[in-house]
């Protein structure tokens, strides 16, 4: 049978924007390569799949080339999609079974409130070819599971960085955030590469935000922040820092229904 997939762009209310994922409503289990050829076919930074469960759905994401362990954005489109088909009513949670554990989705009026784990970085030295793949200097370097983390001096050093994709690609990391304090009502912006991962710049990275919420934090004293991502699409994200927990909202919009064959 045909299965329903979407294409949804999040972290933002306006079509073209934001970070589009694709999600994938499926009847049973698949195989991990065909999950994997869909991504590629996708061609997203990822896509989605959603399998339901007594409890809740079982959720796995994918780049176009490799799963990931945590998808902040494909998981607020795929909890959009539950509320929009009517398969969650408004008030019911989303409940997410994945490889970081159980997340879940609120509906807040127009936002969806994801709660996710918090990843904290430990400060690093940079291994060689990170800054100079970069073309910056640093205020800071630290790391954590997934990705490094980057201060840079301001704004506009971070809007104006072109990065040599190739050279990223090859420091084993799944990703490299970079960030600064931001201007025009927002604490903190970012840019988010992986490059090593199949995504060269990554539009909106929910999962970026797991660090740099409790990093953020610790900077600035608060533990709540209006956020943007500075790629060319960008998106904006509310960050709540809770313990080992960070609450990500943002808006998602729908811009594509169909079936896969």
């Amino acid at each position: 049978m045909p299965l329903p997939l979407f294409q949804v762009d999040a972290f933002t209310s306006q079509p073209f924007k934001g970070n589009p994922a694709a999600v994938c409503l499926m009847d049973g289990s698949r195989e991990d390569g065909w999950m994997r050829d869909v991504a590629a076919e996708m061609n997203l930074s990822e896509t989605a799949f959603l399998l339901p469960r007594s409890d809740g759905y079982e959720l796995r994401w994918f780049t176009p080339t490799v799963e990931v362990a945590l998808c902040g954005h494909a998981t607020l489109a795929s909890a959009h999609v539950l509320w929009e088909t009517g398969l969650l009513r408004s008030a019911e949670q989303a409940r997410f079974h994945t490889k970081s554990g159980l997340l879940t989705a609120d509906r807040r009026e127009e936002w969806i409130e994801l709660d996710l784990p918090v990843k904290r970085e430990v400060q690093s030295d940079p291994p060689p070819d990170l800054l100079e793949a970069l073309g910056c200097k640093a205020t800071y370097v630290g790391k954590n599971q997934f990705d490094y983390l980057v201060e840079v001096a301001d704004e506009s050093s971070l809007r104006a960085l072109r990065p040599d994709h190739k050279r990223l690609s090859s420091l084993g990391v799944r990703g490299v955030i970079v960030t600064s304090r931001g201007s025009q009502g927002f604490d903190f912006v970012s840019r988010f590469f992986a490059p090593g991962s199949g995504i060269d710049e990554d539009p909106v990275t929910g999962s970026a935000h797991c660090c740099l919420g409790p990093y953020w934090e610790a900077k600035l004293g608060k533990s709540e922040f209006r956020a943007f991502q500075a790629s060319e699409r960008g998106g904006e994200i509310l960050v709540r820092v809770e313990g080992d927990r960070v609450k990500l909202s943002g808006k998602a919009v729908t811009v594509l229904r169909g079936e896969l064959a």
